[in-house]
């Protein structure tokens, strides 16, 4: 390898620009990196590289770390929420199920309110069947009336044909 590198500057705490600019310098070093021959790998220096990635990770903001924490204490808070919120459904899912159990009346609404559908359901089966009827009776009288009329037309047109005198002679 040639010493042509770039130096990683060991000062503490560096600038988010800093650290913009370390990442910069690693990528534009991969971009320049010579090819493998007959391969899409490239020869790096493994030194300089994780020497760089050593100070990314040391040089990351406190800010990032005290996110992390918060993400952490986030998902910790959300996952008691739902134990909470799952054991208050659940509680009143017993309740309803004890309340609907002891509802006479509710039992009693509920078969009439069945009763009724049956009811209702077989009036419109019985309306619909006899307005079916109604209108098969109404095509059939429909249908022989056309039936007559077109017969009509037929004899109206052969009388037609026929009352029709025959064409003159024509000299030739």
């Amino acid at each position: 390898m040639t010493d042509d590198r770039p130096t990683i500057d060991p000062r503490p705490r560096t600038t988010v620009g800093e650290l913009q600019e370390l990442i910069d310098q690693m990528i534009e070093h991969l971009e320049t990196a010579k090819s493998m021959p007959l391969s899409t790998n490239v020869l790096v220096d493994r030194e300089w590289f994780l020497e760089a990635l050593e100070r990314l990770k040391a040089e990351l903001p406190d800010e990032l770390r005290a996110a992390r924490w918060m993400v952490r204490e986030r998902e910790a808070f959300i996952a008691r929420t739902n134990e909470r919120a799952q054991e208050i459904i659940d509680r009143a899912k017993a309740e309803s199920r004890r309340l609907v159990s002891e509802s006479y009346v509710l039992a009693e609404a509920v078969e009439e309110a069945n009763t009724l559908v049956r009811r209702a359901e077989g009036e419109a089966r019985r309306l619909r069947l006899e307005a079916e009827d109604e209108v098969e009776r109404m095509l059939e009288r429909v249908e022989t009336l056309l039936a007559e009329l077109l017969t009509k037309v037929h004899n109206s047109r052969e009388e037609l044909h026929r009352a029709r005198p025959a064409p003159p002679d024509v000299p030739l």
